[in-house]
């Protein structure tokens, strides 16, 4: 048995699962894994200090077309904090459509933290689109977020709630809740969920609610072939739901895992507050928020800002991506036929 959806069908995948975007880390071993192993995997958006957005991007494409011919994704965060978020815009979409290869695997266009408008505003998105199967999605964590997203012409929706990892919305609004929200309002628009799945009975619940698809963060970053230091891997398996909290981020409100560094940096309430906030920021404010992502990334696990999200509470070991695609989607099956024989 398989399980066929509209997200399926639409990015020629033959699982309904996606990789989250883990920016600013590097996910591109990853990306290869979930996709060979038939869900989608996403490139993130590189934003370490030493790193040029767009070369990395344009790198890791060729490599993953170099080990899979599946489908695959990347993603771009367009917040106003993004300096290269217009430059990736253009300049990836162009990369794209003079590589044949990736035209015809990448397939998937995400946009988070900021604008849904900046893609595909941009002309050579816009010749990609005319020119591949590409869609756009865009992040919506809130259902007045998901509205301006529909308003601005997106092929489809990741709707997160406040349970999943790295940055999140001020409203704090849970997955199971904003889900059914989006989907009242927006029933034809393809919709993946996000935030808090790491098991086939979960993505049974989000394919109920309307989802086509889940995307995973926390579950693939306790993955072997997933780039992550060992050390951050290895505080997912004895972790409870309860071991993350809410605190600030470059880009708002940011779930992490309870250390020294998440309870120093106390949530904020408003987007008002946030603006406030930047108006103080200077140059080594800004590197020295990056910089705690990347002690995180190479293993310093007390300094660093280790993004995770309450699905840790449901993980108990690191296992290859593999085998976690396989007993996901053998549970959710299970789930879906139990559910079914329920209506008599």
């Amino acid at each position: 048995m398989t399980i066929e959806t509209n997200i399926t069908k639409m990015l020629g995948i033959k699982h309904p699962i996606i990789a989250a975007p883990m920016g600013p880390f590097y996910t591109t071993d990853l990306t290869i894994a979930v996709s060979e192993a038939g869900g989608l995997g996403v490139i993130s958006h590189v934003g370490l200090s030493d790193a040029d957005p767009v070369e990395e991007m344009k790198k890791n494409m060729k490599t993953v077309v170099e080990y899979t011919d599946k489908p695959f994704g990347f993603n771009i965060r367009t917040s106003r904090m993004e300096p290269n978020a217009e430059m990736l815009c253009w300049e990836i979409p162009k990369f794209i459509m003079e590589n044949q290869k990736i035209r015809d695997q990448c397939v998937y266009a995400l946009t988070s933290a900021g604008s849904a408008k900046i893609l595909p505003n941009a002309p050579p998105y816009q010749k990609l689109k005319e020119n591949s199967e590409i869609k756009h999605f865009h992040v919506a964590p809130a259902l007045w977020l998901a509205e301006k997203c529909v308003s601005a012409g997106v092929d489809g929706l990741v709707v997160t709630g406040g349970e999943g990892g790295g940055h999140q919305s001020y409203e704090k609004v849970s997955t199971l809740v904003v889900l059914q929200q989006v989907h009242q309002k927006f029933p034809e628009v393809p919709m993946v969920a996000c935030g808090g799945f790491a098991t086939g009975e979960g993505l049974a619940a989000a394919l109920s609610l309307g989802a086509g698809a889940v995307a995973m963060g926390s579950r693939f970053i306790a993955s072997k072939e997933s780039e992550f230091h060992d050390t951050y891997k290895n505080v997912v398996p004895p972790a409870k739901a309860q071991d993350t909290i809410m605190a600030t981020g470059v880009f708002g409100p940011i779930r992490l895992w309870k250390n020294e560094y998440a309870r120093e940096h106390k949530p904020i309430t408003s987007k008002e507050e946030k603006l406030a906030q930047e108006a103080t920021f200077d140059v080594d404010e800004i590197a020295k928020t990056i910089r705690a992502y990347e002690l995180a990334y190479e293993g310093n696990i007390n300094d660093g800002a280790v993004l995770l999200g309450q699905s840790i509470g449901l993980i108990d070991s690191i296992e290859s991506v593999s085998d976690i695609m396989e007993r996901i989607m053998k549970d959710a099956e299970a789930a879906v036929r139990n559910a079914v024989s329920l209506v008599k």
